[in-house]
């Protein structure tokens, strides 16, 4: 070998030996770089809030940070959970206490005595007096048939019964038809003369809600008058939402507060819950019956309604406790050492301080019951931040799209240069 031979080759391992140094220094560069940044992210991470990370969305926190955050917390137990409904209502008529005055006969209204919406009446209340010539007619037959029946003795054919004394009950069923009552009859029968005015009674007693009629009005048989509604009870018609319509039955107990009696609630029953649904409310009536033996709850007003549907006992946690996301709802367990747990749970029944739990915690258990949504936001942010820096140490091990082809790119292309098929193209 020659003299300028031997110095060219020791230039080229030279050569060799600088390159693999500045690449292993490159690579040395890289994983020390992306170390740091993962370690700056990290204690980022450490510095927000003074909340250390731990892995699965929960939060460390030493005694201090309990304190400072003002962070409590309640127990997963078996309660009493009453299941109660709030909504609204309006006071309407019982409809199984109204009544329609419509007279038998037809006449002129000679005299009227219910004279106005509102008014008291009684039952048996003469509410108008009517002229009707038809009854008239009727009167002065039964005076003759009972004429007849007296100076006429019976049918003189044996087995045969007399036609007066048929004549005289004819004219007696008449008049009762007509709801003249055995009192009137019995008057018309001892003085002979029939009355030039029938009275019309009130069926039951109530108040007037409804007034059709005016005095020297002429009326038709069977035309409505008057309607009257006894309010010794009234109905509340409330309102209940679609999920709340499975939770009332009849026989559930409702507590009903009226702005017009403040401090003074009245108590009903369930008596009956509508078969259909409003379709644009998307709500199902429900019929309370409620006492009013004073009168003081009046058709049209509004209520507050509580319904009390039932009470059972269920693991329950408080209502504070629960977060909802949208998509699930969890609670933040203690799990010890000062970690507390992002737990996904299932919800059945709420009430009013409780809410029941399906599955996702025991018994025994401790939630948190204050600052949850400041525990979730940081419990999202630190998944977020992990979630980035496996990101950034990915990014990190590529290499750039502008680096120039190293000398193991060449080596490479050499490989592929040597495989069958793959030779490259003849330089010109």
């Amino acid at each position: 070998m020659t003299r300028r031979a031997l110095i060219l080759w020791s230039a080229a391992a030279v050569g060799l030996l600088l390159l693999i140094g500045m690449l292993s220094a490159r690579r040395i560069s890289r994983k020390s770089s992306t170390a740091s940044a993962r370690s700056s992210a990290s204690s980022e991470m450490q510095g927000m809030a003074g909340m250390n990370m731990p892995p699965g969305g929960s939060v460390s926190l030493t005694p201090d940070q309990v304190r400072q955050f003002g962070i409590t917390f309640g127990t997963v137990q078996m309660r009493a959970l009453s299941d109660e409904v709030r909504t609204a209502g309006i006071v309407v008529v019982n409809e199984t206490r109204i009544a329609k005055v419509t007279p038998k006969f037809s006449g002129y209204v000679e005299q009227l005595y219910g004279n106005f919406v509102g008014q008291s009446v009684r039952r048996g209340q003469v509410l108008a007096a009517v002229f009707s010539p038809d009854l008239v007619a009727a009167e002065q037959e039964l005076i003759l048939s009972a004429r007849l029946s007296s100076t006429t003795g019976s049918s003189s054919v044996p087995g045969v019964p007399g036609t007066t004394t048929d004549l005289l009950s004819a004219a007696r069923e008449r008049l009762r038809l007509w709801d003249v009552s055995e009192s009137q009859i019995r008057e018309v029968l001892t003085t002979g003369k029939p009355m030039r005015t029938v009275p019309i009674a009130s069926p039951a007693s109530g108040v007037i809600l409804d007034k059709k009629v005016v005095q020297g009005q002429a009326i038709q048989a069977g035309e409505e008058l008057y309607t009257i509604a006894d309010l010794s009870d009234v109905w509340i018609d409330a309102q209940l939402r679609e999920e709340d319509a499975g939770r009332v039955g009849v026989g559930a107990s409702a507590v009903l507060q009226f702005t017009s009696y403040p401090g003074r609630p009245y108590t009903g029953r369930v008596t009956y819950v509508y078969p259909t649904l409003a379709e644009q409310a998307r709500t199902v009536k429900a019929r309370i019956t409620v006492p009013n033996p004073d009168g003081r709850l009046k058709p049209g007003m509004y209520a507050t309604v509580t319904i009390t549907a039932s009470t059972a006992s269920a693991l329950t946690v408080p209502r504070s406790a629960v977060v909802q996301t949208g998509e699930r709802a969890l609670v933040f367990v203690d799990a010890g050492g000062g970690n507390l747990r992002a737990q996904p749970v299932q919800l059945g029944r709420t009430g009013s301080d409780y809410v029941e739990v399906l599955s996702g915690v025991a018994a025994g258990q401790r939630v948190v019951t204050s600052a949850q949504f400041l525990l979730d936001s940081e419990s999202n942010l630190a998944e977020v931040m992990k979630s980035m820096i496996g990101m950034r140490g990915v990014q990190d091990a590529m290499p750039p799209m502008n680096a120039p082809a190293t000398n193991d790119v060449n080596a490479k292309g050499a490989d592929m240069r040597g495989m069958p098929g793959m030779a490259p193209p003849a330089k010109r």
